[in-house]
């Protein structure tokens, strides 16, 4: 009951309001319940000299190293390293639940590993040592009233907490490799900042095989130097996109204006043109098929967002869904495995 009255007073509120103005006050509304509701940030710093802090490293067993039997006798050689920050995985009770993850929450981190960590992961480790941190990601409320200070403050908490695995990472285990940055959704929200602190325009790019910074709006002006990857063996540059059906185009991503970038990742360019089934390698359908040639994409001139023609391809219940974004790895997973040995090849060459 209590909840219905709150929702009411904001709308009656709301209504009397400019439009311009509604989803500001409305945000505000909504963060000052959250703030009253939540519970304290109460998790530990991670220590990642300790191995429980990372979610996959090369120096424990975990799901990152998981094969499928499609690829049992692939041949494997782990010439560079991927850096690898995953997405949302923390969905507690958004009135009551902490702003952040704490590290030692069971279920979280079984959600990040038995998700993101078997499914995505898994693509780079043809090819890459696989490190990635878990950390005090921003419950999924945060995006709920994105731009606020206590969604701002949540993303900043989980971002240091990146920050500090990528130090320890450069300084005691990638060794002057090859490295990739790889993310998605939140995940890739952090990866934006990590370029532009580490990469864009530094020292450290001339070590950047590639980012592929999956899932989420790159905006047009989020690099100053670092250039988007328009061909297949491109290296020192970063690649990204968000699937949808064929046709859709969400609201929140026509409100950019057209202020994103895309790469279809069947053809490694930024060619609106569709690509055709011919160039798909195969979705991840679990770790027993792969199915090849089995969609087709085209990027979609205004909102720079990946159409995906999923028809025949996915059962019945899926098929419904206009928004792919949690298929954004599998939809293209061999696609994406191919292409990371590509671009390995072509800057080891250099």
């Amino acid at each position: 009951m209590k909840k219905l009255l709150f929702i009411f007073i904001a709308l009656t509120l709301l209504a009397f309001t400019p439009s311009a103005s509604r989803g500001r006050i409305f945000k505000k509304i909504v963060e000052k319940r959250l703030d009253r509701n939540a519970v304290e940030n109460s998790g530990p710093e991670p220590d990642y000299s300790n191995l429980h802090d990372w979610a996959a490293s090369p120096f424990k067993e975990d799901t990152s190293d998981s094969i499928p039997d499609y690829l049992k006798d692939e041949s494997r050689d782990q010439r560079a390293d991927v850096f690898f920050i995953h997405p949302t995985s923390f969905f507690g009770e958004a009135e009551t639940a902490a702003w952040n993850a704490d590290l030692r929450d069971t279920v979280v981190n079984n959600e990040t590993d038995s998700r993101s960590i078997l499914f995505q992961t898994t693509v780079f480790n043809g090819s890459c040592r696989v490190f990635a941190p878990r950390y005090r990601q921003a419950n999924m409320k945060s995006f709920y009233v994105y731009g606020t200070p206590s969604a701002n403050q949540a993303f900043d908490l989980a971002y240091s907490d990146i920050r500090k695995a990528f130090l320890y990472f450069l300084k005691n285990d990638n060794q002057n490799r090859p490295i990739i940055i790889a993310s998605h959704s939140q995940g890739s929200l952090h990866a934006i900042r990590l370029l532009q602190e580490f990469f864009d325009g530094k020292p450290l790019c001339k070590r950047l095989v590639c980012a592929y910074v999956i899932g989420y709006q790159i905006k047009k002006d989020a690099f100053k130097k670092l250039p988007i990857g328009d061909h297949a063996d491109q290296t020192g540059c970063f690649v990204g996109w968000r699937s949808y059906a064929k046709g859709e185009i969400p609201k929140g991503a026509a409100a950019e204006n057209g202020n994103s970038v895309c790469v279809n990742p069947l053809t490694w360019t930024t060619s609106e043109g569709a690509a055709s089934p011919e160039l798909h390698e195969g979705i991840m359908m679990g770790f027993r098929t792969v199915i090849p040639h089995s969609v087709g994409t085209e990027i979609e001139p205004t909102a720079k967002i990946l159409w995906v023609d999923t028809e025949g391809v996915l059962d019945e219940n899926k098929a419904r869904i206009k928004n792919l974004h949690i298929y954004d790895y599998n939809l293209f997973w061999m696609n994406i495995r191919q292409n990371i040995k590509l671009r390995i090849d072509a800057f080891l060459s250099k």
